[in-house]
């Protein structure tokens, strides 16, 4: 299958020039060794049954002779031979060498090596793919652009994606596998295949420690009912132990080995002094790496949200948050979200490194546009009083404010605001 870009690749150009090596992590199945063989000369796959045995004994015994191939050299699965990191890094050091190194492996197995690759071996992580990666948003409206001021005017784009295109995608989710599958029904089978693979082999694999796998799609379950929102952990922790009687020591041991397989994504608060530091509160906002996972763990089909779009709309807000990651790496860019003592919530917090932010509420549709519109004006207001007050740092007032839809049209409001529909947008 012919290579589709991703946006992360003109990141990998970037690094290209400041580091020997580059490691892609990132959850299983999300294209990191896809790409990295399109940017490699040699490839050393570690997990090739007819070589393995050899591999890894030269590994083992040499690991600096599998250096020798044209570069960039690519060494896949290098946790099965963990000696390469050493040997890699060593390389970095002494030929002062630039993008000739690329690793790439399992989450589902973690290796603590003895030394760290800083400023020879550059770490990079890798998301599923957003839906301009998978080719279902037209990219007409670039959030760089809005940031930039080159994009103001969005009236009348138009959204490549109706609500059932929507639901549909973020079921199948951003896998590249699916792209080379021709079936709809499939397609699908690839998210849930690799939800039974989290609870049943890879919470276990991790560190090689024997785990429950009802408890950890206990967890799993409690999660996806619980996404998108700020639900507290002893909430998700009772949910969870109800039908399992895991300790709350072994629910949290679950709940990092699932962060650390990428699967669990949970987005943290941002943290201005609005109102006063009392008002301020600090909750995670539960999200899954890709919006699929939470789908297969809820075990239903797309034909289910037609019916339940309230439901849908936490979902959506997951799949949001993803493509927002994703087009915002590409130029630096953070996500947090904003809730204080007071009620007062906005879904999304977009940081630049040059300080710059922008406020994002994330409605599906209907009349929560406009909910979403003022809430992002309170914001606005509650900063402008709290800079004119002269108490503490003054607050920048946001880049631009936009809502994330799931709509037909793009258009700004009279108040200003980017209505934006997911399916026009790109990094």
């Amino acid at each position: 299958m012919k290579y589709r870009k991703r946006i992360i690749d003109n990141d990998l150009n970037s690094r290209e020039q400041a580091f020997g090596g580059i490691n892609i992590v990132g959850p299983k199945g999300c294209g990191k060794t896809r790409t990295a063989k399109e940017r490699c000369k040699s490839i050393v796959e570690f997990q090739d049954e007819d070589k393995r045995d050899s591999l890894l004994y030269i590994a083992e015994i040499s690991p600096s002779s599998l250096l020798n191939d044209k570069k960039p050299i690519l060494f896949d699965e290098w946790q099965d031979a963990p000696k390469i990191w050493g040997t890699v890094r060593a390389a970095c050091d002494n030929e002062d060498c630039f993008g000739e190194y690329y690793l790439t492996g399992s989450s589902s197995k973690y290796i603590d090596t003895p030394h760290s690759g800083t400023s020879r071996i550059s770490t990079v992580e890798m998301l599923p793919m957003s839906l301009y990666e998978s080719g279902e948003s037209n990219g007409l409206i670039s959030l760089s652009g809005l940031f930039n001021n080159q994009q103001t005017k969005i009236d009348g784009i138009k959204n490549s994606l109706d609500i059932p295109g929507l639901i549909y995608s973020a079921c199948r989710g951003g896998w590249p596998k699916t792209l080379a599958i021709k079936s709809k029904e499939a397609k699908l089978l690839v998210a849930k295949d690799y939800f039974k693979q989290i609870f049943q082999e890879d919470i276990s694999r991790i560190d090689h420690v024997k785990r429950n796998p009802d408890w950890a799609r206990a967890i799993l379950k409690s999660y996806a009912r619980n996404a998108g929102t700020l639900v507290k952990k002893e909430v998700i922790y009772k949910d969870a132990s109800s039908s399992t009687g895991m300790s709350e020591d072994t629910f949290d041991t679950y709940v990092d080995k699932l962060k650390q397989l990428y699967v669990i994504d949970d987005i943290e608060a941002w943290y201005p002094q609005i109102r006063s530091e009392k008002a301020l509160r600090s909750p995670l906002k539960r999200m899954f790496i890709d919006p699929s996972i939470a789908i297969a763990a809820l075990g239903v089909s797309p034909s289910y949200f037609i019916h339940d779009l309230d439901t849908f709309g936490h979902i959506f807000e997951s799949l949001v948050f993803r493509d927002l990651k994703i087009y915002s790496s590409s130029f630096g860019g953070t996500l947090s979200h904003y809730h204080d003592a007071y009620g007062l919530e906005v879904d999304g917090v977009l940081h630049l490194e040059d300080g710059r932010y922008a406020l994002v509420e994330i409605k599906l549709g209907g009349q929560r546009i406009q909910s979403g519109i003022d809430n992002e004006l309170k914001i606005c207001r509650l900063i402008k009083e709290a800079n004119e007050k002269g108490k503490g740092l003054k607050i920048p007032e946001p880049s631009f404010l936009m809502v994330v839809t799931g709509t037909e049209y793009a258009y700004r409001s009279r108040e200003g605001v980017f209505v934006v529909p997911i399916g026009c947008l790109k990094d």
